[in-house]
């Protein structure tokens, strides 16, 4: 087990590290001015900031990072584990300039794995080019959506087409103007198999019966650096059958195909996130005195610094050995380590932001410092890609089977 970057990583890190110094950092209180002064303060995805960045990204050979194979820039999770790191220093600029900002990386895994040519043609290809924006719409309000299959919204078929009818929300991304399509799961056989009643359809944002009901604060934050968090209603929704991704039944098979490069995604951007909490945090107690010492030689300081760095090297880790397993045995074989980063990471950066928050004093708790819309951010992992609870329940009834199976 060898985590060293390869050659050609290197010289990727070391690229996106000179952009993130020489131009995404400086480029933020750009971003947020340019944003708070358009139009529309969901269309983050035209700040002509952003465009800029974008440029640059391609140039550099960033564009697209995550993806691996000919449409994407080819590299393993092992190799993008560490490109998605740096981009998580600065979470509400660096992702979106590389074109890898979520939901539209695992909006694109879908496409590029299940969709047609035509599938393919129409929304994947715009994507990867940047010029349109995307949701993934499977959170209800009205079931415990932690048990997917419990999924209420209706996909029916009805001749040549289907018609959704349901309710979502928590939909990332879709208060974007831009999010131009919606893949939509819900039932096309209530009376099928538990996982296989469920399907995965394409929904074009402006299509007939589509109502945006209101945007979604989280913690007090609308999220709109990141198209916001939508409530939709989707009211006799028709579209042609041939929108259905893969075909009917797939819809459970599909999201776990997407949940797990997703999960590792978010994880690798939240050890970004803590780096810069780490970072702040020494800087703040190197600058205050606090009863006649400065803060960085009180104990209890040292003792938050000391923690953090341990706690966040265990967790790199974890996070890079499940990247390298999920490159030599597959997404399926790293499951385990899938589901244990997926609880692993938030706790930790939570801890790390909550010490670094502290630290800061008041001002950790204002918008003069990230640190605060970090941790309502990061409060959400703990239930985005499914909550703590149901992960943990997973794993422990695996290791009894593992452990079982010794004893035998």
């Amino acid at each position: 087990m060898d985590f060293t970057p390869d050659p050609h990583a290197q010289e990727l890190v070391a690229s996106l590290e000179e952009m993130m110094r020489e131009h995404v950092l400086p480029a933020q209180q750009r971003f947020e001015e340019e944003l708070d002064a358009s139009d529309d303060h969901w269309a983050w995805s035209r700040v002509p900031v952003l465009q800029e960045l974008r440029d640059e990204a391609r140039r550099r050979g960033l564009w697209n990072a995550f993806l691996p194979g000919e449409e994407g820039a080819g590299l393993t999770n092992l190799q993008y584990a560490a490109l998605a790191e740096v981009t998580g220093r600065a979470l509400d600029l660096a992702p979106a300039a590389l074109n890898c900002a979520a939901p539209d990386t695992g909006n694109m895994e879908v496409l590029a794995q299940f969709g047609t040519p035509e599938q393919k043609e129409q929304w994947l290809a715009p994507l990867l080019r940047g010029e349109i924006r995307s949701a993934f719409a499977m959170t209800e309000p009205d079931v415990a959506s932690s048990d997917a299959t419990n999924i209420a919204t209706s996909i029916r078929r009805d001749g040549d087409d289907y018609v959704v009818n349901g309710r979502k929300w928590w939909i990332t991304g879709a208060m974007n103007p831009d999010a131009k399509v919606l893949i939509v799961m819900g039932k096309t056989d209530p009376s099928a198999e538990r996982h296989r009643q469920q399907s995965m359809i394409l929904v074009p944002r402006d299509a007939e019966g589509v109502e945006v009901v209101r945007g979604m604060h989280v913690l007090g934050y609308d999220d709109h650096a990141h198209g916001g968090h939508a409530e939709l209603a989707f009211h006799d929704v028709r579209v042609p059958a041939s929108n259905l991704v893969a075909g009917e039944g797939e819809g459970f098979a599909i999201a776990q195909a997407r949940l797990g490069p997703g999960r590792i995604h978010h994880c690798m951007r939240s050890i970004g996130v803590a780096e810069m909490a780490i970072s702040l945090m020494c800087e703040r107690v190197s600058s205050r005195v606090a009863f006649g010492r400065p803060l960085s030689e009180q104990g209890v300081i040292r003792d938050w610094i000391a923690e953090s760095r341990v706690r966040l090297e265990q967790l790199r880790l974890l996070v890079l050995k499940t990247a390298w397993l999920m490159d030599t045995v597959g997404n399926k074989g790293a499951h385990t380590e899938i589901q244990a980063i997926k609880i692993a990471t938030p706790a930790t950066v939570e801890w790390i932001l909550d010490k670094a928050i502290q630290a800061h004093g008041g001002g950790g708790l204002s918008q003069d410092f990230p640190l605060a819309a970090a941790i309502a951010g990061i409060r959400t992992l703990r239930f985005a890609d499914g909550p703590d609870e149901v992960h943990k329940n997973s794993l422990a009834k695996a290791e009894l089977k593992r452990q079982a199976a010794a004893r035998g």
